[in-house]
């Protein structure tokens, strides 16, 4: 049982003094975490190596780590891929509002645009209509005009 406990307490040991000048160094934390996972995981592993147990409990146990391991992983693939799906179909939805209120609002600016040209038509066509009748009446006014003139000579 020592031997186990030393296999990670001797991996544990050995990253920081093999990289001590390359862990001052660093300035990304995360690798800093690395070197120690994979010395604790190299320690592990010559623990296991060197315990006193047959090869046929230590290739057991290595196996359900690993299924337990790859389980883990199918299950963080799934729930990430259902989390990227969800936030993909959110997106989408919120564009697609976005974009159904962006024609509304052309629509009602479309029926606005309509609505105010057809108003300046019909006032363009009264004052066009009424300047008609004004010179149709001038046209009258200085026809009897003459008309008058002409009959009292």
């Amino acid at each position: 049982m020592r031997r186990i406990l030393a296999g990670p307490i001797l991996g544990i040991v050995i990253v920081p003094m093999y990289y001590p000048l390359k862990i001052k160094n660093m300035k990304d934390k995360s690798r800093v975490i690395a070197a120690l996972l994979i010395g604790a995981a190299a320690g592990a592993a010559l623990g296991l190596l060197f315990a006193p147990e047959k090869g046929g409990k230590v290739r057991d146990g290595i196996a359900d780590f690993i299924e337990d391991l790859v389980d883990a992983a199918k299950k963080r693939a799934v729930a990430t891929s259902l989390d990227v799906k969800n936030r993909g179909t959110n997106a989408f939805d919120k564009a697609k509002s976005k974009f159904r209120g962006a024609v509304n609002d052309v629509s009602e600016y479309k029926e606005e645009a309509i609505n105010a040209a057809r108003t300046k038509i019909n006032n363009i066509k009264d004052e066009a209509l009424e300047a008609l009748n004004d010179t149709k009446t001038n046209v009258k006014g200085t026809a009897n005009d003459w008309n008058n003139s002409i009959q009292k000579l």
